[in-house]
């Protein structure tokens, strides 16, 4: 039996191959048998590969015996790729039912690096239509499940991803990240992701694309895994540059103050205090609220409802015009139209927040004046926070806290808001557990060029707390 294939990191898993050890057609068998026998109660797939997939896994091996030599730093290790990345003769659909037969014709960019890297794709996940909630749900491909409890929610929007990589349903997979999108999932299912910074990773061939420029820096992809190392070495991969080796001396560690307005848990709170206690043995701590924190999640919502969200709209009803507050209310009561509640609630809300042009032009004055106060703030400074104030709630509680009309995302959006107005790397860590025996995550963040110490701090807490562990 070969099962243990299914706990190792993608690090790991490509030693074993190019060791000799095992040869890529059997650990590529190994996860299709896992996910054809354990996958279905979470629904995570939307289309799988698995006969390519297998195909390539001999291309591999009969490369590596010819050559002696791998591929690349992934040689022959299953991978999963959130839905809205294309891959070539794979179906991009970003939820939506007119869409069900729209056929990538070419890789989108980390899926090209990927391939080169000798990584082979196992299949697609499921995300939030059009990516465009922090749950998992969609019309065309249902909901995601939490594998540790699967009446709560695996996060969005690549709650697929999450969820699959919690079963060990990849060596490692792929995701995006415009508001959380890597890291709630990451902290809501257990396991390790990395955000990247502002313009660190090439956006071709995500769908949907980012058009609003004020969007696009807070638009990024990343890995998701089991292991920080993968996190380094896949983003190291697809990356405009690679992270550097820096020396933690000096470093100093950044916390919020313990008494601070927003929501969080018992449980987490522990969480960060005992965090806390193992980095004062080794950096200096201060506890202050960072530049900008408070703003942020205000900040984060006019810039995601800059145009009220027409480029989205226009996807979403195939440049058809629809009366949205209609189309809410039908779905909501008969659910016999396209489209999710949720996703025609948010472009309501998009149209509620859309900024003024004047408040366009305050907003690009404060971004352009933090950007630097941010760059010189984090030269030498790492910040923990918290992912959300909770562990995996049950099925549409989250959206319902973010989405509220009561504007209660100010209140439980700035943990997550902040790494993306301001580009922030982002490694999301799970630490322990919460009340409910649910994973619970920090988030390891800095600035752009200092992805390296993110790296390395956050191996020291793999090492001493949860880290990643599979969901049998």
């Amino acid at each position: 039996m070969l099962d243990h294939l299914l706990d190792l990191d993608a690090t790991s898993v490509y030693e074993q191959i190019i060791k000799g050890k095992v040869s890529s057609v059997e650990v590529v068998q190994v996860y299709i048998n896992h996910l054809k026998t354990k996958e279905d109660k979470i629904n995570a797939i939307v289309e799988d590969r698995f006969e390519l997939a297998l195909q390539e896994a001999k291309e591999a091996d009969d490369y590596f015996e010819h050559h002696q030599k791998p591929i690349g730093p992934l040689h022959g290790v299953p991978i999963c790729v959130k839905e809205s990345f294309d891959v070539k003769g794979m179906k991009t659909t970003g939820g939506l039912i007119h869409l069900k037969n729209n056929i990538a014709k070419e890789d989108a960019f980390i899926v090209k690096r990927l391939k080169e890297a000798g990584a082979i794709i196992l299949c697609k996940t499921n995300t939030s239509t059009l990516c465009y909630a922090q749950e998992s749900v969609n019309k065309l491909y249902g909901t995601t499940n939490n594998p540790w409890d699967i009446t709560r929610t695996a996060g969005g929007s690549s709650g697929g991803e999450g969820a699959l990589l919690a079963i060990g349903g990849g060596a490692a997979g792929f995701g995006s990240d415009i508001g959380g999108s890597i890291r709630f999932p990451s902290h809501l299912n257990g396991v390790i992701g990395f955000k990247s910074g502002m313009f660190q990773i090439d956006a071709r061939g995500h769908f949907p694309p980012d058009v609003v420029p004020l969007q696009k820096r807070m638009s990024s992809s990343g890995p998701m895994g089991k292991s920080v190392r993968d996190m380094k070495r896949l983003y190291n991969i697809v990356a405009n540059k690679p992270a550097i080796e820096k020396k933690l001396n000096d470093l100093v560690i950044e916390m919020l103050p313990s008494e601070q307005p927003y929501p969080i848990s018992l449980k987490t709170s522990k969480m960060l205090i005992d965090v806390q206690v193992f980095l004062s043995n080794k950096f200096t701590i201060i506890e202050e609220m960072p530049p900008y924190f408070d703003e942020s999640a205000q900040l984060w919502q006019e810039i995601m409802s800059i145009n009220g969200s027409d480029d989205i709209k226009q996807i979403s009803f195939n440049n058809k015009r629809k009366n949205l507050v209609l189309t809410y209310l039908k779905e909501k009561f008969t659910k016999k139209t396209d489209w999710h509640e949720y996703l025609l609630w948010a472009l309501i809300g998009s149209t509620l927040f859309k900024p003024s042009k004047k408040r366009i032009e305050e907003i690009k004055k404060t971004l352009q004046t933090g950007d630097q106060l941010l760059k010189d703030y984090f030269k030498n400074r790492i910040l923990i926070l918290p992912v959300y104030a909770t562990g995996a709630l049950k099925h549409g509680e989250i959206f319902k806290q973010i989405f509220s009309i009561k504007k209660t995302f100010k209140q439980y959006m700035p943990y997550t808001a902040y790494s993306n107005v301001w580009g922030l790397p982002t490694l999301t860590l799970p630490i322990t557990l919460d009340e409910e025996n649910m994973p619970i995550a920090v988030q390891i963040i800095s600035t752009n060029g200092n992805e390296g110490k993110i790296f390395a701090v956050g191996k020291l807490l793999e090492e001493q707390f949860r880290g990643y562990k599979r969901k049998k």
